[in-house]
């Protein structure tokens, strides 16, 4: 069944056709939510959050924007939202990257490169949940999801030179640190 489709009988109150447009985006919105916060239980948490968002504002969806951009939307809020909750408390742990499915990018890694490689992407992450949550959010719907600039103006509902702006800024606070840090990454080549 089409989407449009899908979202009429959502609005009109029906379980299954929600079920069907949000399996459709679970991924993303994990995907998304993962990067804002870093550790597999908040980000679970947070699409869930963000899951109930949707399914109680699904009548107020208009079209002006795709339907996955306006489901971005409302799981980066709420990712935000929870993340201005948290600003006095210190930062979890990121150990969960592996179990969310990172992992050697060469199977012939030995157990010291795969440790190296993860410790580095470890750190990166860490690098990108220390940035100021407008960057973070920029930064990780363009390199980590790959939307288009219309696409996170749109999520984000400001715009697109503001976007660029926040995403420029963001990366290059990120080379900042890892070339404060580059003995983190020079072993092995990473």
């Amino acid at each position: 069944m089409d989407e449009e489709r899908l979202i009429e009988r959502a609005v009109r109150g029906d379980a299954r056709a929600f079920n069907e447009l949000m399996s459709s985006q679970e991924r993303r919105m994990y995907a998304v939510a993962l990067r804002m916060f870093g550790n597999k239980e908040d980000a679970e948490d947070c699409m869930q959050d963000a899951m109930l968002r949707i399914y109680r504002a699904i009548g107020t969806f208009k079209a002006q924007s795709s339907f996955s951009t306006w489901v971005y939307r409302i799981t980066m809020n709420t990712c935000l939202d929870e993340l201005r909750r948290r600003k006095n408390r210190p930062n979890t742990s990121l150990d969960g990257l592996l179990d969310a499915g990172w992992s050697p990018s060469d199977g012939r890694d030995t157990p010291e490169q795969h440790a190296v490689r993860s410790e580095a992407r470890a750190n990166i992450s860490r690098f990108i949940g220390e940035l100021p949550e407008d960057m973070r959010a920029a930064v990780v719907l363009r390199d980590i999801q790959g939307l288009s600039y219309d696409d996170i103006a749109a999520a984000l509902d400001t715009n697109v030179g503001t976007i660029k702006s926040r995403i420029s800024r963001g990366r290059e606070k990120l080379r900042e640190k890892i070339q404060a840090h580059a003995e983190l990454f020079d072993r092995y080549g990473v």
